[in-house]
């Protein structure tokens, strides 16, 4: 249905009649081949994907709240792929790709905007690290670069690259192809795509158990009433330990608030993403004008969607000590997600101890810049039983063998 301007200004004056749902709103089968549980990014990617990649069309996304309401709408929209060990590059870099095409995919404006991601290096230390992972990134193929103070202050004129400073800036890695994209807008997007073909999505229906029958899933109870299925996906971020003990055993992950916060809007002066593991902060720009600052996670395991003072004390010092101009600036909000992390900061994406149930999770800060590669290997890994090349490293098997995929140098700050 196409609509007029005079259409657009009329809805627009609080007359909203007549738009189009996005996606349907059904009341649940009572049985699907595949249940996603999580409506958030990774999940509908998921759905998205078994539908249009491997035609599997019965599929039903559950949902306890509203669609991207957990950490899909409370990131911080950055994305990127510079990882240092190759099975992290190679999958990163593969969901990066698919962000570079998904707005034409979708059919829907997801609003990358690839400004560039640096990291800075304020010691001889972190440079030498710095360097170490820019070639090593280079050498799965993957762009990525060394910047000296020159050309750090050309390309973000604000920050203060003073030799006499606390904490000096001596050089910075820098991703050309990183930058940001529009969060609910690629939720929105998946979810409508999936939609399309047929996927059920289902809102304001939460899973309270995990029902199985001689060590396969058969099914999953919901605050709607109980849903067969032949297999069961989760995806549910922080909660995955959760629903974990609901099916009878446990992950090595912890659960930790992961706070960020915005500032009152100003015109355009921070065109990229800047981020530092030893200042710990970062920082980039809305499109709306807004400053949107993250650093670390909160030390204490909690399921709350709120985090402490002193975290925001802290990266608000961080910010001010590498962009004084910013020190006047009121903070609009502040919110809080849970992030799930492992103790190797790498994902969990893989078949579990009961047959035909499969989870993904143990993102950690690294969430959203995977979304799309996320649901594309996770969509073949339920289709086919079995994990695909890119995230067969990443499987519950790793915690016994000990073949671990340390990221936690990448994913320090949190982003």
């Amino acid at each position: 249905m196409r609509y007029s301007i005079f259409s657009l200004a009329r809805n627009a004056l609080g007359h909203h009649e007549g738009w189009p749902a996005a996606w349907r709103s059904p009341e649940p089968k009572q049985s699907y081949d595949v249940v996603i549980v999580g409506g958030g990014g990774h999940g509908l990617a998921t759905a998205y994907y078994l539908a249009a990649l491997h035609g599997i069309r019965d599929v039903a996304v559950l949902e306890k709240g509203w669609l991207g309401g957990g950490n899909t709408g409370r990131n911080t929209t950055i994305i990127r792929s510079n990882y240092l060990w190759d099975e992290s590059a190679h999958l990163y870099e593969h969901s990066l790709k698919l962000y570079e095409g998904l707005s034409r995919e979708l059919n829907f404006n997801i609003m990358l905007s690839q400004r560039g991601v640096l990291n800075l290096a304020h010691n001889l230390h972190d440079l030498r690290e710095l360097s170490q992972r820019v070639n090593a990134i280079r050498l799965n193929g993957i762009d990525s670069e060394v910047l000296t103070p020159p050309q750090i202050k050309a390309m973000v004129p604000i920050l203060d690259t003073s030799p006499d400073v606390r904490y000096p800036v001596l050089g910075a890695s820098l991703q050309r192809r990183g930058g940001v994209a529009r969060h609910d807008a690629v939720a929105w997007g998946f979810a409508r795509g999936a939609d399309a073909r047929g996927v059920d999505i289902i809102q304001n229906c939460e899973v309270t158990g995990i029902r199985q029958r001689n060590g396969a899933v058969e099914g999953v109870e919901t605050s709607r009433g109980y849903i067969r299925a032949r297999k069961v996906g989760v995806v549910v971020a922080g909660h995955a330990s959760v629903l974990a003990a609901m099916a009878g055993f446990r992950l090595p992950i912890e659960s930790h608030p992961l706070q960020a916060l915005v500032s009152e809007p100003i015109k355009p002066i921070h065109h990229s993403v800047v981020m530092s593991n030893a200042v710990h902060v970062y920082v980039s720009q809305s499109d709306k004008g807004e400053l949107v600052i993250g650093a670390g996670i909160d030390g204490y395991d909690s399921y709350a969607q709120r985090g402490s003072f002193p975290v925001i004390e802290d990266q608000m010092g961080a910010l001010v000590e590498l962009f004084p101009i910013f020190s006047r600036l009121k903070m609009l909000r502040h919110w809080a997600g849970i992030v799930d992390t492992c103790p190797d900061a790498s994902p969990i994406i893989s078949k579990t101890p009961v047959k035909h149930l499969y989870f993904n999770c143990g993102w950690g800060t690294g969430g959203f810049k995977a979304t799309p590669g996320s649901g594309w290997v996770f969509a073949h890994t339920i289709a086919h039983d079995a994990p695909h090349a890119l995230n067969a490293a990443f499987t519950l098997d790793r915690f016994a063998s000990g073949a671990l995929i340390d990221e936690h140098g990448a994913a320090a700050v949190a982003h």
